[in-house]
């Protein structure tokens, strides 16, 4: 297992340079470049233009700039925001805890959910619960989260009210807008409705998965044989079937936790939700360049790190998975 794991580590680091010059060369193929933002600007004149692309180095070969961006980025240094002049590591690690604060419970509440019932929607197959969860997880699958997250706001935030004559939910943000001290029922009503959303789409994939594993699984002929010698079917469940029947839901939770670090762009969004989803847009449409090649970077890094935490989950769920 130790040399396993040191393998992939060595593995990582070609991998994570070859993608960072793919998407580094991609950022640069974008029309305007870095300097589009400048472009357009009409108190910019030509030769000012050509002065501050020789001052960021912009002048230079595409492979010299790239060596230079890996270099910096080595050394902890993702460069400068564009748009507001802060360090694009200060930016990110602003945004990070907000983010994490509305997908972590979306998340693990969408597990919590989606494993009992995806169990027991296989082993009560074709019962109401079965067609109920399938319904559920279709819907949830289907749904744009944009116009579930629409729906939500005009229902919760614009029909209905309170007794005091508000909306029943805010529409957005983290806490009232102007609020110095807000309380924690502010902050959790701000939660609501954006982590609906979140546990909702996610709820449907996990559901599909789990409920699929378990089918499989209750018809091998272990399963049969644990029946066969008596054992009670919660046992039999718990302690032969769940463990091989999760290994599908494993692979995608694995693909999935990077995700939670990235943000939702549409989520966050609709909501106006201060975090990695927003900031990465409000990148693009600014060409932020610093800041989108940051967090693509981040990305990146946390789906090979998590792709190698999966395959290591995979060997103490699976005895038959051997690393040597």
């Amino acid at each position: 297992m130790t040399n396993f794991i040191i393998r992939r580590f060595i593995q990582a680091v070609p991998l994570l340079v070859l993608i960072s010059f793919a998407v580094f060369t991609l950022m640069n193929l974008i029309p305007g470049g870095p300097m589009a933002a400048y472009q357009n600007n009409p108190n910019i004149s030509p030769e000012d233009l050509a002065r501050l692309q020789a001052e960021l180095g912009l002048d230079a070969p595409l492979p010299v700039r790239y060596l230079r961006w890996l270099g910096s980025v080595l050394s902890g240094d993702l460069g400068i925001s564009e748009i507001t002049r802060r360090p694009a590591m200060t930016e990110i690690i602003e945004k990070l805890p907000n983010t994490l604060y509305l997908q972590l419970p979306a998340f693990l509440l969408a597990l919590l959910l989606a494993i009992p019932a995806g169990i027991l929607a296989a082993i009560r197959q074709y019962s109401w619960f079965d067609y109920l969860t399938t319904t559920i997880a279709f819907v949830g699958q289907s749904i744009p989260l944009f116009w579930l997250g629409l729906i939500l706001i005009i229902v919760f935030n614009v029909m209905l009210r309170n007794p005091d004559g508000g909306p029943l939910l805010p529409g957005g943000g983290m806490f009232t807008i102007g609020d110095p001290n807000p309380t924690l029922e502010d902050r959790l009503l701000h939660l609501v409705m954006p982590m609906g959303v979140l546990t909702f789409f996610s709820l449907g994939s996990h559901l599909r998965y789990m409920r699929a594993g378990m089918l499989d699984v209750i018809s091998q002929d272990y399963i049969r044989t644990a029946h066969a010698k008596g054992l009670r079917e919660r046992l039999v469940i718990l302690r032969h079937a769940i463990k091989n029947a999760i290994l599908p839901l494993v692979t995608i939770i694995g693909l999935e936790i990077p995700g939670l670090f990235a943000g939702a762009i549409i989520t966050e969004t609709i909501f106006s939700w201060p975090g990695m989803g927003r900031l990465f847009f409000n990148s693009i449409d600014r060409g932020d360049y610093a800041v989108m090649m940051g967090i693509l970077m981040l990305s990146a890094t946390l789906i090979v790190l998590f792709g190698l935490i999966t395959d290591i989950v995979y060997g103490f769920l699976d005895p038959r998975i051997r690393f040597d």
